[in-house]
């Protein structure tokens, strides 16, 4: 048996016609005949950095809980009732009421929350945890490549050529995908472009550049044919204002420019199949703001925002409806501990929240609660883990994605079961590691790398 080779390319053939088409607009590349299977469903991995307070999320509202919330929270805890008070999930939880572009969708099925998930081990640093998570590889900060490289790598439901399978929003790789050598690093697609002089010029710098990398097929110049061509698809693609579908509003700073980028890429119909952004700022360790208002509350809101506004903008746009196609999930490295400190903050802590947004979503509060009072708490400080975070994203890479090559993307975790956080076809996870395949790495041709299972 042989894993089919996904890694996939700018196309190639496209190149020549591209630098012919100085004025000219294409709306849509086709991958495959209509009766090809392939997987097409998009995810959008959002990673909170600093380690959001998940208790000020979503929090417990009624019960015994709500006595240990209060108590160890005077200052900073979010009402259960009266003005500014938590929106309820259920007869337990409520949402901080800063999310309510959240809280709509969560009562229209479109978003399932996971509570006490995460990282299943003691770490309280901000770059072990995110190396954990974002490698895929928690206690090994070394491993070569992110999980969603991997995802890519072992996929077999995925076609040979996509212009554009993969975006990290942003000046740099996200941790995520690493390895993943046709990633596309983009801020601003009006500044996507080479800046050197009038368009006339720069086409004749761009036909001799491809002269120049088309000489060889050594890694550097199949990178540097990959760069042209995503300049030229996306500055020919994006040219003017965009203006968003179904009256979404994005928020007016970085992480709305960020998710209205993914939204753009995506109507571009040019094979995106995962983006990676980032949304910082969450280490709130003093003037966090009171339970319903002040800084905590307005980063909260910009999360919020962001995605019901990506929702809305790609809700029913597009002939195959890209919400359908949709799943956004958030998470962070780690929650916060449960009491308050003296300077109006929190600490870091352990299990926090993480929420799945799709239209396939099941909806719903997921996960164990593990329970507040002391004798429960993890360290006698924090929220207990109950769910480790590759059981969600797992999930999906299972019933949306299509690949079940868990023992690939997340070496070493074999305890998946559905949690239920997202509808479609279950298939049975393969925990085969990466040992049982060979690695094929050819750096000099710019391979990825490709794992064929060992004769037998």
């Amino acid at each position: 048996m042989t894993l089919k080779p996904t890694r996939r390319r700018f196309v190639q053939g496209c190149s020549a016609a591209i630098t012919g088409m100085a004025g000219a607009r294409f709306t849509s590349l086709v991958f495959g005949a209509p009766g090809d299977t392939y997987n097409e469903e998009i995810l959008v991995v959002v990673f909170l950095r600093g380690g959001m307070d998940g208790l000020n999320v979503v929090v417990p509202i009624a019960g015994v809980d709500r006595g240990y919330y209060e108590g160890a929270r005077p200052d900073l805890k979010v009402p259960a009732s009266g003005a500014g008070s938590a929106l309820a999930l259920n007869s337990q939880f409520g949402l901080h009421p800063a999310a309510a572009p959240l809280h709509s969708l969560y009562q229209d099925t479109k978003l399932s929350v996971v509570v006490a998930a995460g990282l299943d081990e003691a770490n309280r640093s901000h770059f072990d945890a995110q190396e954990y998570i974002e490698r895929g590889t928690p206690g090994d900060r070394t491993t070569a490549t992110g999980w969603l490289a991997r995802h890519f790598a072992s996929a077999g439901n995925l076609p040979d050529e996509i212009v554009m399978p993969s975006l990290s929003v942003g000046n740099t790789q996200a941790t995520s995908l690493f390895g993943d050598r046709d990633n596309i690093n983009l801020t601003d697609p009006d500044r996507f472009n080479l800046q050197i002089g009038p368009w006339a010029w720069r086409s004749a710098q761009r036909q001799a550049l491809r002269h120049l990398y088309t000489g060889d097929d050594t890694w550097l110049h199949v990178s540097g044919l990959q760069a042209l061509d995503a300049m030229d698809i996306i500055e020919l693609n994006t040219s003017g204002s965009y203006t968003p579908a179904n009256g979404a509003v994005y928020p007016s700073d970085s992480f709305g420019d960020s998710m209205q980028v993914v939204a753009q890429m995506v109507k571009l119909d040019l094979g995106l199949r995962v983006a990676a952004v980032d949304l910082g700022g969450w280490d709130t360790h003093n003037r966090q703001g009171d339970g319903s208002g002040g800084y905590f509350a307005d980063l909260l809101g910009t999360l919020a925002e962001g995605m019901a506004a990506l929702y809305t903008d790609l809700d029913g746009v597009g002939a195959a409806n890209y919400s359908q196609r949709l799943t956004v999930v958030a998470q962070s490295e780690f929650g916060r501990r449960l009491y308050q400190n003296a300077d109006d903050g929190t600490d870091h802590g352990h299990g926090n929240v993480m929420f799945v947004l799709s239209g396939n979503a099941v909806g719903g509060v997921h996960g164990a609660w593990p329970g507040l009072a002391p004798a429960q708490l993890f360290d006698n400080a924090d929220l207990e883990v109950t769910t480790d975070f590759r059981r969600v994203l797992s999930e999906i890479l299972i019933r949306r994605m299509g690949n079940n090559r868990l023992g690939i993307v997340f070496p070493g975790y074999t305890d998946y079961a559905p949690l239920g956080v997202v509808a479609g076809p279950d298939l049975p996870p393969n925990y085969a590691a990466a040992e049982d395949y060979i690695f094929e790495d050819n750096f000099e041709t710019g391979g990825l790398g490709m794992w064929n299972t060992v004769t037998g």
